[in-house]
């Protein structure tokens, strides 16, 4: 099979992905970029007739170049994912990478901000300009909600539900839940959508609920030079990223008592273990708190 062949048995197999999983477009964009190193690295050779040999040596060479054991997990998933598609639509009848383990990794406490980090970071955006509120306006609900980043710069109107005081968040797979605002995050949304907006705006049309100067929607990149340019305004300097705020959200909850399946369900994670990695966190920051400030701790 030639290196074009392969790619249209990709193409085919990532386009599937659209129709019988309904999986986001960043998560089928990651596949993309695995499968396609993978069709690389094969140097003319068949993908769909690749061996076990042919993943093993593979994922041994992605380490050698310094892959890590998640990224390694990552690549051996999106690798199950193609030959299982390639199974069902009877190109193959075998899995070459049956039998091959995932390499261990170490469970990662995600960062998170205190309670304290948190507050300063919401206080650095100025109120006295438009692109000040949008931007108070986006970390408030970010932290208000424990939404994903890309759920917050594609949030349209119509998920809004202002009189109640819920979004209907369409997640990953396109799956929907109902999430809370809290009241200080709506009063600044609306104070956005009253003030800021229409500024922004100007004569321009949107669906989108926050936009920039241009009138459209705010990228995923976009966001991310704008929490770090407040983080540091706030004083944080050491390494955070937007899902810092997610992690923030789910711990404080925890913390102060919330039930982990209802954490769950406002993260909108389909396995409650992926979750249970906050009980980790809130139990490290009781620790850490013991062995500060008790006198013997």
């Amino acid at each position: 099979m030639s290196h074009d062949s392969n790619q249209m048995l990709v193409q085919r197999y990532l386009d599937a992905l659209w129709v019988e999983q309904g999986l986001s477009h960043h998560t089928v964009k990651a596949y993309a970029t695995d499968l396609k190193r993978f069709v690389r690295w094969l140097d003319g050779k068949s993908i769909d007739q690749a061996d076990k040999s042919d993943i093993s040596s593979y994922l041994a060479y992605c380490f050698q170049q310094g892959a890590s054991a998640s990224s390694s997990a990552r690549l051996l998933s999106s690798l199950r994912q193609f030959f299982g598609y390639l199974i069902r639509a009877g190109l193959r009848d075998d899995d070459p990478c049956a039998g091959i383990k995932s390499p261990k990794q170490g469970k990662l406490l995600p960062d998170i901000f205190s309670e304290e980090e948190v507050d300063r970071l919401l206080d650095a955006p100025p109120e006295n300009t438009a692109i000040g509120l949008r931007d108070k306006a986006m970390l408030a609900l970010l932290y208000a909600t424990g939404m994903r980043v890309s759920e917050l710069v594609e949030l349209n109107l119509y998920q809004v539900n202002f009189n109640q005081g819920f979004i209907r968040v369409a997640g990953k797979g396109q799956k929907e839940r109902l999430v809370p605002i809290g009241e200080q995050a709506l009063e600044l949304l609306n104070c956005y959508l009253a003030e800021s907006r229409p500024a922004l705006l100007g004569s321009r049309q949107s669906e989108c609920v926050f936009v920039t100067r241009r009138g459209s929607g705010m990228s995923r990149q976009a966001f991310w030079y704008l929490i770090k340019r407040y983080g540091l305004k706030a004083g944080i300097t050491r390494h955070f990223s937007p899902h810092t705020l997610r992690h923030a959200f789910a711990t404080h909850l925890l913390s102060h008592g919330a039930d982990l399946r209802v954490v769950q369900l406002l993260l909108g994670h389909s396995d409650l273990s992926t979750t249970q990695i906050y009980t980790h966190v809130a139990d490290h920051r009781l620790k850490q708190l013991h062995a500060q400030y008790h006198p013997r701790g």
